[in-house]
């Protein structure tokens, strides 16, 4: 039997007597998630002496890198992509349906999406299950079909797969089930490593705050938006955080086929769409062009983003991406066809009279697990075809008997139940309510961490200059990954540097042989 190289019980003492441990104790760690070799109990304990004592900064970041390279980490420099690979990260909210926009959006306007969704669970909905919504749509393809997807169409929504951060897939079980879920340290960690295994040149981060969301107040998104863009930054991938809104449901469905429905509304006749959604997805969408490279800045992305929704060039990309998955390929335009519907639909009504002035978003999305929408533990089976369609918004006046949202149930007694629970969540005054859009407070933060730096490289440099900061990096030992925001061409010895975002790869690798790093 070989020797182990630390004993697991003395660095869970060590963390949990307040004190910090290395890359290289981390990296055991990480190592014992995959490998089977810390039991249950123990990853248990190690997950509650985080929760209470906490991680520095760096400690954090390794973590997060050591979890990322427990499985594969994609590498999309083969396939010669002719764009920046981007991607966008919710924190998860009820009618949260964002992605489905989103991606194709993105895809439109040159970036390539290949993001990696989870399935819901508690009160929040998943972008997967709507997708699974959807008959035949391939959720788990294997990497090549992936891949192709990402370079043919450019995007593709997906699941996490059991090579991909298979660490984060043990450590959160266990977390889950040990009341450790609420640590920013470890939601860093699950949620980067995965993302970073991505192989992404840029991140957006949504990070809802609310009775709805995980982070109930703003106080506690911002910790967490901050966390996630410095570790994400000290890890070479430039991130920025939107905290929005999750004090009221987001679009006007809650449920999977129904927000599908919703969806292909949104991409096939975006003037109908709800104003607040449409906000929400525009503005992510400009941020996520601009911080790659694809426009100069939020208002050309915002433009840019506008014309492929207004167009129909993300309708196009959004129905290549489900038939190249599996799916329909007249989805677009006969989505009744092919998305379970109930038979029973009524109109959940108001008791009293007034303007809605606020709701229980939380729980709104308890009473759609109730009725299967959604799933108490990862192995529950889930109703497709259940939901609320039709929902009013905060500043909408409703007069006693009017309809407060549709019901779409499988049962009467589901629907007296979604009365009951629904109503009393939507909360009414009889003073004037200003309607809001929400404007969202965008968090970025970088700190420099040990030798994980992400050093600030302007987008344009000369040669001269390059150099610089290449023997910078060889002199500090810097890995080359945290060195990829130079742009350098190798036929052009002076004078600025005009290559987009994504061509840095092939000239600093070049660089640095020369230079001998």
């Amino acid at each position: 039997m070989a020797l182990l190289k630390y004993l697991p019980q003395e660095l869970i003492r060590k963390k949990r007597d307040g004190k910090t441990l290395t890359n290289s104790e981390i990296e055991f760690i990480v190592k014992g998630m995959t490998d089977m070799s810390f039991t249950d109990s123990q990853l248990a304990a190690f997950a509650m002496a985080v929760y209470l004592k906490g991680l520095n900064m760096e400690e954090r970041v390794s973590l997060t890198l050591n979890m990322m390279n427990s499985g594969d980490v994609l590498s999309w420099s083969d396939l010669d992509l002719n764009g920046p690979v981007v991607d966008k990260h919710s924190t998860g909210g009820v009618g949260d349906k964002v992605s489905l926009m989103l991606a194709p959006i993105v895809a439109a306007c040159g970036g390539y999406v290949p993001m990696i969704s989870g399935r819901g669970l508690g009160h929040t909905g998943g972008t997967l299950d709507k997708l699974e919504s959807i008959p035949g749509y391939n959720a788990i393809p294997d990497y090549d079909l992936f891949r192709q997807t990402v370079k043919t169409v450019g995007c593709a929504i997906i699941g996490q797969t059991a090579r991909l951060a298979p660490a984060d897939q043990r450590f959160y079980s266990i977390r889950d089930i040990t009341a450790t879920i609420e640590s920013v340290d470890m939601i860093t960690a699950s949620i980067l490593s995965k993302k970073l295994a991505s192989g992404l040149d840029a991140l957006i981060m949504d990070v809802k705050t609310g009775n709805g969301a995980f982070s109930a107040t703003y106080e506690m998104a911002q910790e967490v938006a901050k966390s996630i863009a410095t570790v994400a930054s000290n890890a070479g991938v430039p991130t920025r955080c939107l905290i929005t809104d999750m004090n009221q449901v987001l679009g006007t469905t809650v449920g999977n086929s129904v927000e599908m429905h919703e969806c292909i509304e949104f991409l096939t006749n975006p003037s109908k769409a709800d104003k607040r959604l449409l906000k929400i997805t525009l503005d992510l969408a400009a941020h996520m062009l601009e911080i790659s490279g694809i426009t100069s800045d939020l208002k050309s992305g915002f433009a840019k983003a506008e014309k492929a929704l207004v167009d129909g060039s993300a309708a196009e990309v959004f129905e290549m991406m489900v038939s190249t998955l599996g799916g329909p390929n007249d989805l677009i335009t006969s989505p009744h066809k092919h998305l379970a519907a109930t038979s029973i639909s009524k109109p959940i009504v108001a008791e009293k009279s007034g303007v809605i002035n606020a709701m229980d978003v939380r729980e709104i999305g308890l009473s759609m697990v109730a009725i299967k929408a959604g799933r108490v533990k990862s192995t529950d089976l889930i109703d497709h075809s259940v939901g609320l369609t039709e929902f009013a918004q905060i500043g909408d006046h409703i007069s006693k008997g009017e309809p407060i949202a549709m019901a779409h149930v499988r049962s009467n007694s589901d629907y007296e139940m979604l009365q009951k629970r629904v109503s009393k969540s939507v909360r009414r005054t009889s003073k004037k309510v200003v309607r809001s859009l929400n404007k969202h407070k965008v968090v970025k933060h970088v700190n420099k961490v040990g030798k994980n730096i992400s050093l600030a490289i302007p987008r344009r440099i000369d040669i001269t200059t390059a150099i610089k900061y290449a023997r910078l990096i060889r002199h500090h030992k810097m890995r080359v990954l945290f060195c990829c925001r130079a742009f350098i061409h190798r036929g052009r010895p002076s004078g600025l540097i005009h290559e987009p975002r994504w061509m840095y790869k092939k000239y600093i690798d070049c660089l640095l042989r020369l230079i001998g790093a």
